[in-house]
């Protein structure tokens, strides 16, 4: 995950780390695919299961827009969600403007909105004063990494629960306000559904094998205490497997072609440099 590499390259740093390690998480055919197009489908099924919320109408925020703010806000715009954008990244931020997002601060939706779902991987997202702040009855939960990014100790230090089914849970504050939070501010697509399809996990679980057999046959290649991404031509080979099961049909290059442009004609196909 993007929080385990963020880790993996800490102690990489400190000089902690003991082994060699590939870093899945940013092949392409897993973090434009698992964390993007994954969470545009498995975040709203642990929503609806959780509460049967009806959607269309409602105002929801996504707290950040990386790929799985992306995906999100994809499936909420989806089901006719007026649906706003925090960020504290400007480029991430005026891509959220120009797909039609209206990009607000949390202290700006924290009373206005109806659903809210962090996806940053970072912590104190949503505070104990956002929840404070808050419609009766607002929905709140996280699909980002742990229950860190919404600060649900402060709840459980000062407001009283009270469970409505297993990990849905109404939050009352002093005042006789209930907010509904999903699996006690832990990933709400695991906690109160399946997950993500294992379509989408087939191309994540490919690059966790086929980079353990890399590091085995070309151990020679990996540093210990370093890390590294796969290869671009077995990034490339993880969306090939893929391609026939959605009944894609891929061009090839000629000679020519493949001469003009100055690559291989089996690939890969682009630097390292470019951004999918």
């Amino acid at each position: 995950t993007t929080t385990g590499v963020h880790r993996l390259k800490e102690m990489s740093a400190k000089g902690t780390l003991l082994f060699r390690a590939i870093n899945v998480n940013d092949s392409v055919t897993k973090n434009k695919f698992d964390n993007l197009y994954g969470c545009r489908e498995s975040l709203v099924d642990g929503i609806k299961r959780a509460t049967d919320v009806m959607i269309a109408g409602k105002v929801a925020v996504v707290a950040g827009y990386g790929d799985v703010g992306k995906g999100s806000a994809q499936a909420l715009r989806a089901l006719s969600a007026q649906v706003w954008v925090t960020e504290i990244d400007p480029i991430n931020a005026l891509q959220a403007a120009m797909e039609g997002y209206k990009v607000v601060t949390m202290e700006y939706a924290a009373d206005k909105a109806d659903i809210f779902v962090t996806t940053t991987g970072n912590r104190d997202v949503i505070t104990f004063e956002h929840m404070k702040a808050m419609k009766d009855q607002a929905i709140v939960c996280n699909i980002g990494h742990f229950d860190n990014e919404i600060q649900v100790a402060k709840l459980e230090e000062h407001c009283q629960w009270e469970e409505i089914k297993p990990q849905v849970d109404h939050v009352i504050f002093p005042d006789g306000k209930r907010i509904i939070l999903l699996a006690k501010g832990r990933l709400v697509n695991l906690g109160c559904g399946t997950g993500h399809p294992s379509f989408v996990m087939s191309s994540s679980f490919a690059n966790q094998t086929i980079a353990q057999i890399e590091l085995f046959t070309h151990s020679d290649y990996y540093e210990n205490g370093k890390v590294y991404v796969l290869p671009k031509h077995l990034d490339e080979k993880v969306a090939r497997l893929h391609l026939t099961k959605v009944g894609a049909m891929l061009t090839e290059l000629t000679d020519e072609q493949a001469a003009y442009i100055g690559v291989p004609k089996q690939g890969p196909y682009k630097p390292d440099t470019y951004r999918y």
